[in-house]
């Protein structure tokens, strides 16, 4: 078994919640009180707010807490240093490719990283890029049909919510690609909700953020 974190935003401190880094020192508590531990955690970005040395900081040590490999993939908020990403990609990108996706193997699934944050326009909806897509043909190839494929990037491969940004926009091109496999679970962050969709054999799940929450879709006027 493996879990999904997600938005931990280390570093926000406003009255939403004055205290992210300490309902992300709760979460870690409850990873460490599963009765099963788990083989690895997952976290889809948003690990920090503004990118900041120490805010990465503060959120690797309290990660660490649960003594678990940690395979992340960044929000937009991590990647907004003046360098581009520099500081995310020094500390979680090493054998990662582009702005930060890779892909890897355990317990019979074939796991995928990707980034639909780079670029990223205000309000805009998220991308992955030419380069990307060719990356995860090319991945994908000679992979049998039965292997169960989980891919985990940040903003939602579905669109919950254009107007929003919540979406991206050549999600489509990826799920092509996973078109032949028989079990493919894709899991996203950044909407800091729990919604699921089930299409064909994809199953689609957003988690909830461990710093604070966000509006229903249409609900708010942004």
């Amino acid at each position: 078994s493996f879990l999904q974190i997600s938005d931990s935003h280390a570093g926000f401190n406003k009255p939403a919640n004055p205290d992210a880094l300490g309902t992300l020192k709760e979460a870690i508590g409850k990873v460490n009180g599963l009765p099963v531990k788990p083989a690895f955690m997952i976290h889809t970005g948003d690990i920090t707010h503004l990118s900041k040395p120490g805010q990465f900081d503060d959120a690797e040590k309290i990660i660490g807490e649960a003594k678990l490999d940690v395979h992340y993939v960044p929000g937009e908020h991590d990647l907004i240093d003046e360098d581009n990403g520099k500081a995310y990609l020094d500390r979680f990108g090493k054998n990662t490719k582009g702005t930060g996706w890779y892909s890897f193997d355990t317990g019979g699934v074939h796991f995928i990283g990707l980034v639909n944050v780079a670029n990223l326009k205000a309000g805009g909806m998220g991308s992955l890029g030419d380069a990307q897509l060719a990356w995860l043909a090319n991945d994908l190839k000679g992979k049998p049909a039965s292997t169960p494929v989980v891919v985990f990037a940040h903003i939602p491969l579905w669109t919950v919510s254009a107007d929003w940004g919540w979406g991206t926009e050549d999600s489509a091109r990826a799920l092509a690609l996973l078109k032949k496999f028989g079990s493919v679970t894709v899991l996203n962050g950044h909407i800091h909700q729990l919604m699921q969709k089930v299409e064909g054999h994809v199953t689609f799940h957003t988690a909830m953020s461990t710093a604070f929450p966000q509006p229903a879709p249409g609900t708010a006027p942004a």
